[in-house]
């Protein structure tokens, strides 16, 4: 146990301090990532005057696994299908604001005459917002439920999973001395090739593994469990190239699709919030004054650097996506600061070896310069777009309104393209695992069935074996393949609308087919000794058979649907328990006004209240139209329901009326009982006295419970247990009742 004291002294001391820091930046309404920060700079050893932490290599080992956790829990947040609802504009804002700000961070870096390494991960720290400060900046200011919040948000998605990508590349480019493009479209590659595996095969596997065990699991059990996972998940992420983290974000990203979501992010977040502070403090440790003063004006420059850039650069990628110029300037400012993703990625140059020291303190210094900047940016940003309005030609303004109005929002598609990217998408997905099935099998199984068959003799069995096995396990994605989408709507729409179109359509089903034969070929080649005629021969033989197999389409089509009801889960789940948005959203949120969900608190004064008593129409100009309540929808309610503490209620109006009505949410409430040790029950004995006013009295009529406040509990009678008072019985003097009331309440009662 002595070689654990000082790794455990050292937690203490982090953990208390951070505890002291974080209760004083809670105090003063500021993030506490910065608390945390603030705190590791306290107790490390550029600090003095304090306590310092001692094992530093152990403090940096549990920093490793909270950027692990805080992965994991931001994977359980997402949704892949999210992206694909989100339409083009997002994406767009975010292509445009990431390639920006790290063109602009690499130029910065090269200014300061900085090496190209440090440059090009300063770029991509640049580039990183933080999700944590805008969305507790959001909540401070009461605009979380405006409509260019939520635009935000949806950027910061999509930063997000952009960011994990781009550490990906950085660890590409950092293990190369001069990393070329065919080194780059490798490294794209292999990060395609994984991501659609994972998530296929996961997605597939991981519900269906807790849907069959739901009735052995607890609390206890599917935190471990979820636990378990995202720690093998990030193994086998390291084994195959990736980071940790990595592992630990696709993981979360299965997971998030399973009904259990939410139960697991419940679950795991003490966990998150643990590791996630270590993290956090000891990125304040590295934090170096010496190197703050000599790097003074790079940090100013950096500060300067992202203000103008997201300002600028910023509105003007959300006016590409569609915003109007006064929703994409408000967008673009309030983006300006960096965070938790800008110190992963410095950790990562520095585990890597491939950045200089004083990059990290540099980074997390301007960070906190431009986190304490955040709120004041979100609300200059509506003074400088009316400034804007002012100053910009008219015509131009027009021009950018114009845009953002008729920007397509709709995800209509012509049929070609529509189905085109479906054959492709369904092709890769399948072709990605046809190819993961030949190489396990090649790696592992063909070694154990020719241990099993040594002898030359028996060479080609052990070779026709392993084909076999081989073609049959790929035999169901090979079909799925040449088939799917022969027979949809857009296939047959082509098909009838023109003759034109048929020579193109069977060509994309002669493509697949090639696709399928190579496939066979290529497990033909490895095993055998054929000429390359038989091999395509056999190839085609093999595919004919595949197709016409009736067993074969049975089970391709089973797994299809186990895989799209796993994918489609906690949908339906959602459905069932009301949690599903309506449909009509996407409509009004093309308009001035849009659809927000509200938590009614568990101390809310509204409770018991109707929605007529209440009158939100008349006071804020909303309308309710929906009540969530215990997994249940009550759509459209009319005056006489009443609202409870714990409701989420769905509410339709605009920014304006929306903020007012969240403001009434939040401040609606009873204050905290101040005098609650006052409050405490006590039970005491009391006896009737001859002079005592309830003699000759019924329960009743003496008022005990009316008039003081207090409960008769018992009548003592002398025997073992208390004996009930009956309504109708009379106090006598000697009687000896039991009562419970407060103690105020029980002095007055004895005072009579």
């Amino acid at each position: 146990m002595a070689e654990l004291e000082p790794m455990i002294r050292d937690l203490a001391l982090m953990l208390v301090v951070a505890g002291i820091v974080t209760l004083v930046f809670k105090r003063l309404k500021q993030p506490l990532v910065l608390g945390y920060i603030v705190a590791g700079f306290l107790v490390s050893p550029h600090m003095p005057y304090t306590a310092s932490v001692v094992d530093q290599e152990s403090i940096r080992l549990w920093a490793d696994i909270g950027v692990m956790f805080l992965l994991f829990s931001l994977g359980l947040d997402f949704s892949f299908k999210k992206i694909l609802k989100m339409g083009a504009s997002p994406i767009i804002s975010t292509i445009c604001i990431i390639f920006s700000m790290s063109l602009l961070g690499y130029c910065s870096g090269r200014l300061f005459h900085w090496s190209d390494m440090d440059s090009i991960f300063l770029g991509g720290m640049l580039a990183m917002s933080s999700t944590t400060i805008i969305y507790k900046a959001f909540d401070d200011l009461g605009l979380r439920q405006q409509k260019f919040a939520g635009m935000v948000m949806s950027v910061l998605i999509l930063e997000d999973i952009l960011a994990i990508v781009m550490m990906v590349m950085l660890s590409a480019i950092a293990s190369g001395n001069n990393p070329d493009g065919s080194q780059m479209l490798g490294s794209v590659l292999k990060i395609v090739f994984f991501l659609v595996l994972w998530l296929v095969v996961g997605i597939f596997a991981v519900p269906l593994i807790l849907r069959k065990v739901r009735t052995l699991i607890n609390d206890e059990v599917l935190l471990i469990v979820a636990l378990g996972l995202c720690c093998a998940m990030a193994v086998f992420s390291s084994e195959v190239g990736f980071s940790s983290a990595f592992g630990a974000f696709i993981m979360g990203s299965i997971l998030a699709e399973t009904v259990d979501a939410e139960h697991i992010e419940k679950l795991v977040e003490p966990v998150k919030n643990l590791f996630g502070a270590i993290f956090f403090v000891s990125v304040g440790m590295l934090v170096d004054p010496e190197i703050l003063l000599s790097y003074a004006g790079p940090i100013a420059a950096l500060v300067l650097t992202i203000l103008l850039g997201q300002s600028i650069f910023g509105s003007f990628a959300f006016m590409l996506g569609g915003e109007s110029l006064k929703s994409a300037v408000r967008c673009g400012f309030s983006m300006a600061q960096i965070g938790e993703f800008s110190f992963i990625i410095a950790s990562l140059g520095l585990s890597l070896g491939v950045i200089s020291n004083f990059l990290y303190p540099v980074v997390v210094a301007v960070s906190v310069i431009t986190t304490f900047l955040t709120p004041y940016m979100i609300r200059v940003s509506v003074p400088a777009s009316g400034m804007l309005e002012r100053h910009l030609p008219s015509r131009l303004i027009r021009m950018f309104n114009y845009f953002s109005t008729s920007h397509p929002h709709s995800n209509e598609q012509s049929k070609w393209k529509k189905l085109l990217m479906q054959m492709a998408a369904n092709t890769l997905i399948y072709s990605i695992l046809t190819v993961a099935v030949i190489f396990l099998m090649f790696s592992f199984a063909e070694p154990v069935v020719s241990r099993m068959l040594p002898e030359s003799a028996f060479r080609w069995t052990a070779n026709v074996l392993t084909g076999l096995l081989t073609v049959l396990l790929i035999a169901p994605f090979l079909r799925a393949m040449i088939m799917k989408k022969n027979r949809s709507e857009e296939f047959k729409a082509l098909w009838a609308e023109s003759n034109i179109n048929r020579l193109p359509l069977i060509f994309t089903i002669l493509v697949r087919v090639v696709i399928a034969v190579a496939f066979i070929f290529y497990i033909c080649n490895h095993l055998t000794r054929f000429t390359p005629a038989v091999m395509i021969t056999l190839g085609l033989i093999v595919v004919v058979f595949i197709v016409i197999s009736r067993r074969i389409k049975n089970n391709s089509i089973r797994m299809e649907r186990l895989f799209i009801n796993n994918l489609r889960s906690r949908d339906i789940e959602a459905q069932v328990s009301g949690k599903k948005r309506p449909l009509y959203e996407g409509r009004l949120l093309d308009r001035d006004v849009h659809i927000a969900e509200f938590n009614i608190p568990m101390n809310t004064r509204w409770m018991g209240h109707t929605l007529r008593q209440l009158a939100f129409g008349s006071k804020y100009g909303v309308h309710v139209s929906s009540i969530l309540r215990a997994n249940h929808r009550l759509n459209i309610p009319d005056g006489d329901y009443l609202i409870f503490p714990g409701d989420k209620i769905q509410v339709i109006g605009s920014d304006q009326q929306l903020a007012a009505f969240g403001q009434a949410v939040s401040s609606e409430v009873f204050g905290e009982d101040l005098n609650f040790e006052q409050r405490e029950m006590k039970l005491r004995q009391y006896v009737v006295k001859d002079n005592s006013p309830f003699i000759d009295k019924t329960l009743e009529q003496s008022g005990i419970r009316s008039l003081y406040s207090c409960m008769v509990v018992g009548l003592e009678e002398g025997k073992e247990n208390l004996s009930p008072v009956k309504p109708t019985r009379k106090f006598q003097a000697g009687d000896i009742i039991w009562v419970v009331g407060e103690q105020e309440a029980l002095d007055t009662l004895f005072a009579v």
